[in-house]
């Protein structure tokens, strides 16, 4: 009988196999998505208290995994990468992510990471940077973002972003929160980001 975990792989592979962009399908066509489940404890933070509003928010192709996610929050591990040294108070209580598979994630891969972020509403994830690529594909419209020297631009649903190794981004809610899913490939899948500008344009 499948379980809470093999149902969210199975919603995030759908989600991630709907997205019409090529760099998205050739990432999903490499994924071995045949992986041992690693057994975690639930973790729960302050930023679960937007899921009910993500999952409104998300377009059809995103409303079940967006769903689930919402309905099984306490039974996830859910993960901060920062403190509140880092960014502030403000920041930490709406600001968390959920990784699905990778090196610490519901399920075992050491090649690529993938889950999603969340952000509460009117928070800034300032400039910083990392070894892995990045793809991001927002799920909630209405972020800012921003790489390199670029200014801030809203982005929708269902955009694919590609941050290449150590370019610099940020990102900035409007009046509604985000989630967004992510894959992390050829770097260090949970190594924490460098904060700054940093990074190359």
């Amino acid at each position: 009988m499948p379980t809470i975990f093999d149902e969210l792989l199975e919603r995030f592979h759908v989600c991630l196999a709907g997205v019409d962009d090529d760099l998205v399908v050739d990432e999903v066509a490499r994924i071995d998505w045949d992986m041992p489940v690693r057994p975690l404890q639930p973790r729960a933070l302050g930023c679960l208290g937007h899921l009910d509003r993500i999952a409104e928010l998300a377009p059809a192709g995103a409303k079940p995994l967006a769903r689930f996610v919402a309905d099984r929050r306490d039974e996830l591990r859910w993960g901060q990468t920062y403190t509140a040294a880092d960014f502030g108070q403000g920041f930490v209580d709406n600001y968390g992510w959920l990784e699905v598979f990778g090196t610490r994630g519901h399920f075992v891969n050491e090649e690529v990471a993938a889950g999603l972020l969340i952000l509460g509403p009117d928070i800034v994830y300032p400039d910083h940077h990392h070894i892995a690529e990045e793809i991001y594909i927002p799920l909630t419209g209405g972020t800012k973002w921003r790489m390199g020297e670029s200014g801030f631009h809203v982005r929708d649903a269902g955009e694919v972003i590609h941050h290449a190794s150590n370019v610099n981004h940020a990102m900035r809610t409007g009046k509604e929160p985000l989630m967004a899913l992510y894959l992390w490939r050829g770097g260090p899948l949970a190594q924490k980001s460098t904060i700054g500008s940093g990074g190359r344009d």
